[in-house]
């Protein structure tokens, strides 16, 4: 989640406040919904969710009390029911997903992986023939798999810090080929033993989707992912070898768009009658792995493969964290979507607060 990226062509941004009750309201009032082609539209109070509660929410994020947020949506049963925007972030702007790119890219591995050509027990150095002989190379980086990608648990020596001189720090300032540069890091431990974030890693995951299916990465999420959920306008940042996207943080899509990852998710791979992401890979890599990897607003999180998971009395919640305040929640005991976005360092976790403390306790179970 707390990931910041800067490269050479782009530079992306990778608690409740206290109320104060003697300002008005800078906009009483959930902004009304119109139906479109995306999402049919419904109330909070129709699908049972407490109107009031959300409402006082939107007003706080107004009033500056969550921080940078800049967009907040909530769909419950295939109805979008709130969409707000704040300082001044509007419907059709792009928006960085930091590592909200890696839950993504994890959709696009499985996408691959639906028709054999990747598969998770395959090993990394597969796709990669033509960088061998790979730097730092031992047992432990012939036993890397695609899975250990996915599932943070590649065993390299890697320290996701921006201390100057960080491994994050110098593959972001490097200007070379990413996959190279984590390809020959050296390793600490064996695959698949320990938990340690790093983003080279899923950037060299999206290496594999281009190599396993002979189309880079934003070129095959744009005919196999983007163009069946109806995305456009979607951008990466990119870097070499000749301008692969940056797998690991580089995404920029729509607040609607995130939201509609989301439902993919709550329908195990589909959307619109379509199935896009088998449901089996839907279900393997949104379960837990890593357990207590994290802990935000006082809750301990566990890592799947490309996502991560909060408990809420006794029910899963799915998610996708980036940098800022990016932000995709999946309850599917709720039949319930969220996605936030924002731009705030110092509340990145508003987005977290607000949906423990307000949108889950305020929507009554099916």
């Amino acid at each position: 989640m707390r990931l910041v990226i800067t490269v050479a062509i782009a530079v992306l941004m990778a608690g409740c406040g206290g109320a104060h009750p003697t300002e008005p309201d800078p906009r009483p009032g959930l902004t009304p919904l119109t139906t479109t082609a995306e999402w049919p539209v419904s109330s909070p109070s129709v699908e049972r969710v407490d109107e009031t509660r959300i409402d006082h929410a939107v007003t706080r994020i107004r009033r500056g009390d969550y921080g940078g947020m800049s967009s907040l949506l909530i769909a419950r049963n295939g109805r979008l029911i709130v969409e707000e925007y704040f300082d001044g972030m509007v419907a059709e702007r792009a928006h960085t997903q930091q590592s909200v790119t890696k839950s993504v890219t994890s959709l696009l591995v499985g996408i691959a992986a639906r028709s054999g050509r990747v598969a998770l027990s395959d090993p990394v150095s597969r796709f990669f023939t033509g960088y061998e002989p790979f730097a730092n190379v031992d047992d432990r980086k012939r036993a890397l798999t695609v899975a250990d990608l996915l599932t943070m648990r590649s065993g390299l020596d890697w320290d996701e810090s921006t201390y100057a001189g960080s491994p994050l720090e110098r593959m972001n300032q490097c200007g070379c080929d990413w996959l190279r540069f984590v390809l020959d890091w050296r390793m600490r431990d064996m695959p698949g033993t320990r938990f340690e974030y790093i983003s080279g890693g899923t950037i060299v995951a999206g290496g594999i989707v281009g190599a396993a299916t002979g189309s880079r990465l934003d070129h095959f999420a744009a005919s196999e992912l983007f163009g069946p959920l109806g995305i456009s306008g979607v951008s990466w940042s990119q870097g070499q070898p000749g301008g692969l996207p940056h797998a690991g943080g580089g995404l920029f899509m729509r607040p609607r768009d995130m939201l509609k990852i989301g439902a993919l998710v709550l329908d195990e791979g589909r959307w619109a009658s379509q199935q896009i992401v088998d449901p089996a890979w839907v279900r393997l890599t949104t379960t837990r792995v890593s357990r207590g990897v994290r802990t935000w607003v006082g809750r301990a999180v566990d890592y799947g493969y490309g996502w991560w998971l909060f408990g809420y009395n006794g029910n899963d919640v799915i998610a996708a964290s980036g940098a800022l305040g990016q932000w995709i929640f999946v309850v599917p005991s709720m039949q319930l979507v969220m996605s936030a976005t924002g731009n705030d360092a110092s509340r990145a976790l508003a987005a977290v607060e607000i949906l423990f403390s307000t949108v889950l306790p305020s929507t009554a179970m099916p």
